[in-house]
């Protein structure tokens, strides 16, 4: 009989062929990457004897740092990817779907835990921190392509769509921390807001948010001069090294967390602030393919032990109520919250529905419960958190893998027979909502 680490490194070969592969099958499938690898984690923790549970509870400690460095490695490719300057008119939909859309969404979700779910206000509002923010992992597949490195493409700008996804993944994770963090104290000292509320709202919103921002605008334009700027000997974009992204990534997040900051928040700003200062640079889809593989292998890994969790019994106590919630967030709260976000903003209801629709749940969201965890004193409850949470990702990886390619292929045939009514044949990627 063949052992079981043979086993284990035969499939982590196949895999490995897989996640190079499947992006390329499966662009028109109804089918996702991440569907593939959560299944297979269920099948192979199901019949491969002798693998280890992978229960985020007993590994919290590996739970939290693995989903810790994909999102960051993830945010810093979102960065670079971006060919829009950043402004208050160009950036209208981010700024919409995160000052409208998420704090209706956490509200929303509070309310649901609160009534529906039974969980405590500590509880409910962690759930609802941790799933607010659309993935910027899981929802690479309805967001911008590769940098690009010519001007007239950069003045064409990307579809609103994969833009306002692509950005608001960026930026969310890390807004969406104050929440994780008001979820601890409240946990740690009762709901009374005199207890929490100022030296929550000082540190947490103010202060980390603070740094985040200045940390990750600072780290960029430094680095920027040792990309573009620095003399030729010394000059990164000469010599087309794509894992100093790797240390972008984590130089900008280790010195913000050190500052008691939000390291996504720097992350994300880092790689906008690299971008902006050389925008048609080659070195940016360098930077951005490296990262984007690396992401890739990592997003593997967790999926096939997501899945492993699942089949060893992570969603055990899921009820009626648990999955009716579920659906509730994935299909009314989200969608309605993005819907309003959007409202008198530059989209069409096409682009309106499709960006409110695809809000994906995933390893940020993993990621937010083991760190809330590991520092708050949520009791009991942390079995049934992390089945609901378990369930909610399961839930949009099926949901939204299934629609993304059939729905995305079907409104870029739309923008582009409009473009050729409007301008010709030049015209492939126009700015008019559809």
């Amino acid at each position: 009989m063949f052992e079981a680490p043979s086993i284990v490194f035969a499939a982590a070969g196949m895999a490995v062929f897989a996640a190079a592969l499947l992006p390329k099958l499966l662009r028109n499938a109804p089918l996702s990457m991440p569907m593939v690898f959560l299944a297979a984690g269920i099948l192979a923790f199901t019949f491969i004897p002798g693998l280890p549970a992978p229960d985020p509870l007993q590994y919290g400690e590996f739970t939290t740092h693995v989903t810790e460095v994909c999102v960051i490695i993830s945010l810093m490719g979102a960065g670079l990817a971006l060919d829009r300057p950043v402004g208050r008119r160009e950036w209208s939909t981010t700024w919409r779907m995160l000052g409208i859309a998420m704090p209706v969404c956490i509200v929303a979700l509070t309310l649901l835990g609160l009534w529906a779910l039974g969980l405590g206000l500590g509880a409910a509002l962690l759930v609802a921190a941790a799933l607010a923010p659309t993935d910027p992992v899981l929802a690479s597949e309805v967001q911008v392509g590769e940098p690009a490195d010519d001007e007239h493409e950069t003045e064409r700008g990307e579809d609103e769509i994969r833009f306002g996804l692509t950005s608001e993944a960026g930026l969310n994770d890390g807004l969406a921390f104050p929440f994780v963090y008001l979820a601890i104290a409240i946990s740690l000292s009762g709901s009374a807001p005199s207890e929490w509320f100022w030296p929550w709202f000082l540190t947490d919103v103010l202060w980390r948010i603070g740094m985040g921002l200045l940390v990750g605008w600072l780290a960029g334009k430094a680095l920027s001069q040792l990309f573009f700027s620095a003399r030729d000997s010394i000059r990164l974009s000469n010599h087309s090294e794509g894992f100093v992204a790797l240390a972008a990534t984590f130089l900008a997040y280790g010195v913000t967390e050190m500052l008691e900051g939000y390291g996504f928040i720097a992350v994300f700003v880092c790689a906008v602030t690299i971008r902006a200062a050389e925008r048609t640079h080659g070195f940016h889809r360098v930077m951005h393919a490296y990262v984007e593989q690396l992401e890739r292998l990592m997003t593997v890994v967790i999926l096939v032990l997501l899945g492993g969790a699942i089949a060893r019994g992570l969603l055990a106590g899921i009820g009626w109520a648990e999955v009716l919630v579920a659906l509730a967030f994935l299909l009314l709260v989200r969608p309605l919250a993005g819907w309003t976000g959007l409202a008198r903003g530059k989209t069409g209801p096409r682009e309106r529905i499709a960006i409110a629709f695809f809000g994906i749940r995933g390893i940020g969201s993993l990621y937010y419960l083991a760190y809330a965890l590991s520092k708050g004193d949520f009791g009991a409850q942390a079995e049934e958190l992390w089945a609901f949470i378990g369930l909610v990702v399961g839930m949009s990886i099926v949901l939204h893998g299934a629609t993304t390619a059939p729905v995305m292929n079907r409104l870029d045939r739309l923008r582009e027979r409009k473009a050729v009514q409007q301008h010709g044949d030049e015209g492939k990627a126009p700015k008019t909502p559809i």
